[in-house]
């Protein structure tokens, strides 16, 4: 037997069966890729009372929040979890004014990220849940609201939050959508540890105003966002250090925003 020949034709299969997993996933669903949701879970542990930080405990263990946050994405691997995939954004239409996403928001009866964040924090406030439930909603919650804050989970429709917008991240095909998932942040070169000690400074009135703003304007923030964004990139563009200096400061400014904003959640969850 040719071992050289059968190895390389192990591979090859390995390879194909990799790609078949990676197209079948709706791209569209992996919000910040690993490292950002764990720098928005790990801010939130930051701003956590003492009651919401308890009851947390009581329920995840000793699985942080950080560590927690990408949970949602890792249960693609099972398609039993297929039906959440829109769950993790809304595609609007560009144009929108303040008052007309309102409007879209209110008459919202769609399953996607606004209808399913609002139900799993209803379902968390009830009180009536079982600890498997509980586990279940708290780590959806974590994720979901990393996914409000990635701008390009509130993109447009016809390119499918950016998936069909073709780009290069310094020589490498990939596309816009991914760009915000993981490129950009990937590219700063910090564990996620490291990044929210370099991002995690607000004042008590940035966090009380971040913690009352209601769903609806963090949405509004993350289009107003994605406009800017698309307006920055066409097809086929090659992105590279000048990218990142425009627009490392959003992407850092979303994150912390996340963060606060799922600790201010929790807390009124939890913490009261």
């Amino acid at each position: 037997m040719d071992f050289t020949l059968l190895f390389y034709r192990m591979k090859r299969v390995f390879f194909l069966l990799i790609m078949a997993v990676f197209f079948c996933v709706p791209l569209n669903t992996f919000g910040w890729g690993m490292l950002g949701h764990r720098v928005v879970g790990g801010i939130a542990e930051h701003h956590l009372n003492p009651k919401a930080r308890a009851a947390i405990k009581r329920i995840l263990g000793n699985e942080s929040l950080a560590m927690a946050a990408s949970w949602a994405d890792f249960i693609k691997s099972d398609r039993s979890y297929d039906y959440l995939g829109p769950w993790h954004y809304i595609n609007v239409s560009s144009g929108k004014s303040y008052s007309q996403f309102m409007q879209y928001l209110q008459d919202d009866t769609a399953t996607d990220l606004f209808t399913k964040l609002n139900l799993v924090i209803s379902e968390l406030k009830s009180g009536k849940l079982s600890k498997e439930k509980q586990v279940f909603y708290l780590k959806l919650l974590v994720h979901l609201v990393g996914d409000a804050h990635q701008p390009m989970h509130m993109g447009r429709p016809e390119d499918k939050g950016g998936n069909d917008i073709r780009v290069s991240w310094f020589g490498r095909p990939t596309n816009l959508h991914r760009v915000w998932d993981e490129h950009l942040v990937e590219f700063q070169q910090l564990s996620y540890t490291e990044h929210i000690a370099a991002i995690n400074f607000t004042t008590v009135a940035q966090r009380d105003k971040w913690m009352r703003q209601p769903v609806k304007e963090w949405l509004y923030e993350s289009y107003a966002a994605a406009q800017k964004i698309y307006s920055g990139v066409k097809m086929d563009d090659k992105l590279w250090y000048d990218y990142n200096f425009q627009f490392v400061g959003l992407m850092n400014e979303q994150l912390l925003k996340g963060g606060v904003r799922l600790a201010g959640l929790l807390n009124n969850i939890f913490g009261k």
